[in-house]
This record gives structure tokens, sequence and C-alpha cells, in this order.
């Protein structure tokens, strides 16, 4: 288990850390459904009210951040002041994709549906070089059934949403290759990674519509990791080298899987929900986590840089 530097605690359920160049830290609370920024000092501050059941969180290509928003869970108390999300709530109010302006609290909803069909939970996204982005919909589990959902495509400005891929396990963490050809993404049930190779703007390829035949396993992806026991995988981030490093839950912590599929390291941490990480700092070697069962943001140095995302903070000037 390596040494973290606690950031701050008492959050609700902390997600989708994202680093910013003043060395604060944003995160998503999804049990109280707000944005939230965290200063060096531990001292935060929220800036946006979200609603619903925020999960994923990135910057855009304007400076805005945009929200996976999975519309709200039943949230279930283990009796120790551990809070994990459980089944769909009377409540839920649906999937959507939000983006927050940064100056002004500002939230506005982009996507809840695509073609007629509505977002469930979305749950991670992330931007391309073109200014798009990818987010995966991890459904909603209910007593005796859970959704189906995949992996969409969208741009920025609430004009176009395609489904770029179906069906997928419960999928959660997504990433793109520093070339931009593959992209990758997490099925939280399952404890798998996928890779895809992608042509262009929401273009995988080998992939099948909806109304394709049945196969086993989703078409066109190569499994590049498996949990060894049972894990559920959450967010994740890719650093310099191309490895795949990905949040845990169950046996909370971090676990490295290299471009080629090996997993080459597990690194443990005090919280059985590590839901997701981030890179940052001035040589992107400081990994900000979030330990979202007890609360808390944490980090700690990382042995090679991060990789570093297309959009920044630092690039806008926030």
């Amino acid at each position: 288990m390596v040494t973290l530097r606690e950031m701050s605690r008492g959050l609700q359920f902390p997600r989708s850390p994202i680093a910013l160049a003043d060395g604060s830290v944003l995160v998503v609370e999804m049990k109280s459904g707000v944005l939230t920024q965290i200063l060096p000092n531990g001292e935060w501050t929220v800036i946006a009210e979200l609603g619903g059941g925020p999960s994923g969180a990135a910057l855009g290509p304007d400076g805005c951040v945009y929200i996976c928003n999975a519309g709200g869970f039943a949230w279930q108390d283990d009796q120790d002041g551990l809070w994990t999300p459980g089944y769909q709530t009377t409540h839920h109010t649906g999937g959507s994709i939000q983006r927050v302006d940064l100056t002004r609290g500002r939230v506005e909803t982009l996507y809840t549906e695509c073609r007629g069909r509505p977002l469930r939970a979305p749950s991670s996204l992330v931007f391309d070089r073109y200014g798009g982005f990818w987010f995966t919909d991890a459904g909603v589990l209910r007593p005796r059934e859970r959704d189906r959902t995949g992996i969409y495509y969208a741009t920025p400005d609430g004009s176009c949403i395609t489904e770029a891929f179906f069906p997928l396990d419960s999928p959660s963490g997504i990433g793109l290759s520093l070339d931009g050809t593959h992209l990758y993404a997490a099925e939280t049930f399952s404890g798998r990674v996928w890779e895809w190779s992608i042509n262009g703007p929401g273009e995988i390829l080998g992939a099948n519509g909806e109304d394709a035949p049945f196969r086993a396993g989703p078409p066109g992806a190569k499994l590049i990791a498996c949990a060894r026991s049972y894990q559920l995988f959450g967010g994740l981030a890719l650093d310099s080298a191309g490895n795949v490093c990905l949040g845990t839950s169950v046996l909370g912590g971090i676990m490295i899987v290299e471009p080629n599929g090996w997993a080459i390291e597990f690194i443990r941490t005090p919280d059985p929900c590590t839901t997701g990480l981030c890179f940052g700092g001035v040589d992107m070697r400081t990994v900000y986590v979030a330990l979202s069962a007890t609360g808390r943001l944490a980090a700690f140095e990382w042995l090679r840089p991060g990789l570093k995302l297309h959009y920044t903070n630092s690039e806008q000037g926030h």
C-alpha cells in the first residue's frame, strides 16, 4: 500500500477527479449531486448544483466541465459509515450529459437521449483531439434486472450524439491511447477491460449495430484485462507508457495494465470503493485518487508521468 497524502475528507462519495493548474482538484460528489473544488490546503467549495447522481467529469475544449449524470441511486450504509450506491431510486431523474460553466457555476443539460432512447446512467467520458467526447452508460440496477448499455460519442455543443457500441456489461471507465487510435473501456461487474481500434470520431472498427445477431463478447474488441478475484472496475486513466490504470472496488486500489494486456501491478488503497483517478502536477507525476466510500480525496506520487489529456485547465486559463 502506498503512502497517501489526504487532501480532503467529509465528501459525499467523490468521483472523477480533475487536476487544475493552480493545484486544486475538482470532483463530483455522487451522493449530494454537486461539483466541488478542493484547494491545496484542503478547503473546498461547491461550484455547481448538478442534482441526480453525477458520476464522471472532464474538461472540454471551451474550458467548461462536462458531466456524466447517472440520475441518482438508493444509497446503502454498511453500518460503519461507508456509503455505497445501490438500486435505482424511485426518484431517479434519468441519465444526462451536463455542461458547467466554471466562471458562473451555470449548469446546462446537453443530452438526455440518443435517437429516442433515453440515457440511463452515463458514467465516464473522455475528449478526443477533434473536440468531441466518448462516454459510457453504465445503466442502473433494479432488484431483478439491469439495463443493457454501451458507449456513445457526442459533440460538446449539444448538436449530435451517436451510439457507437452496444451492448456492454455496465461499462464505466473510458480512455484513449496516446495516438488516439485505440479506445479502452472497463466493465464494472464483469471486471473486464476491452480495447477497440477506432477510425475517427464515433467510429469503432468492427462494431455491430444494436440489431445485429447475437455474439459472445463485444464485436471488434480485444480483452486486455480481467480481474483475477471478485473486483468491480471503475474509472480509468492512462500514464505516459500507455498503461491503463483502473480504480477498483471490493478490494480497493489501482490496477495497472500494460497495453499488451499484462496486469503488472496492483496498488492497495485504504478504501473499498476506489472509484477513479487522474494525473496532475507540474510533471504529471501526481495521482489524485477518489476514496469514495470514506469520502476522501488523496494524492501520491507515480513512477511515470501521466498521459496529458487533450484539454486541460492550464490551456484554458481558468
